[in-house]
């Protein structure tokens, strides 16, 4: 086992001793930062989408920037902006950047702020940078969007737009915890009250050693048709005849979700110490992954199908060749 394993398993543990009864939501943090990629956290309020990437900051040691997205929010509230100063009485415009230069940005309530906010974090999630003013300014290099959202069907919220939804390599539902966690919230509460817990800090180049080598993992061309298979499901539902795929599906996956199946299944079967991925892997990230990649159409929305419902139909349907 290498050394950056036993470090992604201690910030692992350390991170569920803050965040109890949601273990799904840390190790999609996890898969995401060593995919270099973007996390959509969704549930209702009091859930610990915040307390889990704050969570996650501490035990790295890095730079952790919160923006509370709200309906008058302005994209330089999150990028920055020019600003107009005298230097030695010349007239220059400085740039002052805004909170998207950490390492982690975290977007709360997204979708409580229009479009144009939510288009300002397009370049940044996909480029790792940002223009402002004609000018392109280069974002850390250990860089994350961890956005949260509470469910569309709350009152003031707008619904973030397809183009925007493909950006984030998962989208990872946070459901209430049970009798048993709860009760370990109260106490782990209380504790916290009581006294300051230490952490014990992780360096975060165990990350960039870690991504490194995820790119040995093996995955075989029996996977990749695995992964494609699953992918053209969503597209082509009409190749399943017995099955209500096509009646369910209005718009299918882009291109992205298969990079991202590839990509988060070759990082979990890093973090379960394997050097190859198998199905499992692949099916035990394949929700988060597809869930807002995937288009409804009226009648299934009509029915009360869900996205997870369609996957798990698919999953039925495409086998392992």
């Amino acid at each position: 086992m290498s050394q950056s394993l036993l470090a992604l398993q201690q910030l692992k543990h350390q991170i569920q001793q803050s965040v109890i009864g949601q273990a799904h939501v840390v190790d999609a943090l996890l898969v995401a930062l060593l995919t270099n990629g973007n996390v959509l956290l969704e549930g209702l309020p009091g859930t610990a989408k915040t307390r889990s990437v704050k969570s996650l900051a501490t035990s790295l040691n890095i730079d952790l920037g919160r923006v509370q997205f709200t309906p008058d929010l302005l994209p330089s509230d999150v990028t920055g902006t020019e600003v107009y100063q005298e230097v030695n009485g010349k007239p220059t415009l400085t740039f002052q950047q805004g909170p998207i230069f950490n390492n982690i940005l975290l977007a709360d309530e997204i979708n409580r702020s229009p479009a144009k906010v939510q288009a300002a974090l397009l370049e940044a999630m996909e480029e790792r940078q940002i223009t402002v003013a004609g000018k392109t300014y280069k974002l850390p290099e250990l860089f994350m969007v961890l956005a949260t959202q509470n469910p569309i069907e709350q009152e003031g919220t707008y619904p973030l737009p397809e183009a925007q939804m493909d950006r984030f390599i998962m989208k990872v539902t946070v459901d209430y915890p049970d009798d048993e966690a709860e009760a370990k919230i109260i106490n782990l509460v209380r504790s916290e009250e009581k006294s300051v817990l230490t952490v014990e800090k992780i360096d975060p180049e165990h990350i960039f050693t870690a991504r490194d080598e995820i790119h040995k993992v093996h995955m075989s061309d029996a996977m990749v048709d695995y992964i494609v298979a699953i992918v053209m499901a969503t597209r082509n539902p009409e190749r399943y005849p017995d099955s209500p795929l096509r009646t369910w599906l209005s718009v299918g996956s882009s291109p992205r979700a298969s990079i991202s199946l590839d990509k988060c299944a070759r990082a979990q079967a890093w973090l379960n110490d394997k050097d190859f991925c198998d199905p499992d892997d692949v099916r035990s990230i394949v929700h988060s992954v597809l869930r807002h990649r995937l288009i409804l159409s009226y009648d299934a929305m009509a029915d009360g199908i869900t996205a997870d419902q369609v996957i798990d139909e698919i999953l039925k349907q495409v086998v392992v060749a």
